[in-house]
């Protein structure tokens, strides 16, 4: 079998069946069906989805049965799951690999806010609500496993979009002027302060994580350019005024976020998105703080590199980060 593209979209799994990857959009996402996520996979199956990622930077699984041992052993097939030293009350304890990311009543208590409160504050636009994950660090995670426990029956909906091609949708004159600028991402860009004590502030402040990443970074299996560019952490081109900047920053992620180069997923409780976060952005749902509906998921990261750019010069830390360490 194969996609429109001309590719093979059958292999083996441990199981004897095959896979098959289809398309979802014409430039991001594809749905891989016929793999048990949770059972043994052999190493063709692994590599026929490593393909699939690199290929279209986010594939998607229905109907999976994984638990937290599941999720980590899954991801050490593709790479070192992230152990994190700081997360909410409502992960697992026991699997520090893993990451639930739905209490927003924990959110209120922590910081003495509401979740629509939160999401108010932290997206002055919506190109701000655009973000790879942990992108503020020299050495961002190279992708992210995210399955759904539970979920509204609407609403909830997550989005990505391709850097690489909208790399190459860019002008040559614009593609030669981005390659050689870099730009500094910082936690907790977007965020307005409230008047006042604001205890999410200050938490931010303890743990500020900045870094110098360039603006086109190289992907480093893949080859490809890619317009390392998001609302949540960029704070500033550095080369650049600050009104310059601003103007750039703009036009690049209305650029990133074309309707044509994004994906939306449709979750269900057992769905599973696997993405390419050095060469992806996304963007998560503000359209169910208002439901009185749970939305359950849990996420494994894989440690990734130190971003290099077109000129080969690496990312360097600014505060708070260095490779390896979390």
């Amino acid at each position: 079998m194969t996609t429109t593209d001309g590719t093979d979209t059958r292999t083996g799994n441990g199981t004897g069946t095959g896979i098959d990857v289809r398309p979802v959009t014409g430039h991001i996402g594809a749905e891989i069906t016929g793999v048990d996520l949770a059972g043994e996979l052999d190493a063709a199956t692994v590599a026929r989805i490593r393909a699939a990622v690199l290929r279209w930077k986010v594939v998607f699984f229905r109907d999976q049965k994984l638990d937290h041992a599941s999720h980590v052993a899954l991801a050490r097939r593709f790479g070192t799951p992230v152990r994190l030293g700081r997360r909410g009350g409502a992960s697992p304890a026991d699997f520090p690999e893993v990451e639930t990311t739905a209490d927003r009543l924990e959110l209120g208590g922590r910081f003495g806010m509401e979740h629509d409160e939160w999401l108010r504050r932290r997206r002055h636009t919506l190109l701000r609500g655009w973000h790879c994950d942990h992108g503020a660090r020299v050495d961002p995670p190279a992708a992210t496993i995210l399955r759904a426990e539970t979920v509204p029956p609407y609403g909830g909906d997550t989005a990505w979009a391709n850097l690489a091609v909208a790399y190459a949708g860019l002008s040559g004159p614009m593609r030669a002027f981005v390659d050689g600028l870099r730009a500094e991402h910082r936690l907790g860009v977007g965020y307005q302060p409230r008047a006042g004590d604001d205890a999410y502030v200050r938490h931010l402040l303890t743990h500020q994580v900045a870094s110098e990443h360039p603006l086109v970074r190289v992907h480093p299996e893949t080859g490809e350019r890619v317009l390392y560019v998001n609302g949540y952490y960029v704070d500033q081109i550095l080369e650049l005024s600050r009104a310059e900047s601003t103007a750039l920053l703009e036009l690049l992620l209305e650029q990133a976020t074309r309707a044509e180069y994004t994906v939306r997923f449709r979750w269900e409780p057992g769905s599973v998105a696997f993405w390419d976060n050095r060469a992806t952005i996304h963007l998560a749902p503000g359209d169910t703080a208002h439901l009185d509906h749970p939305r359950v998921m849990h996420r494994v990261m894989l440690t990734g590199d130190v971003p290099v750019g077109v000129d080969g010069r690496p990312s360097v830390p600014v505060v708070g980060t260095e490779p390896g360490r979390w």
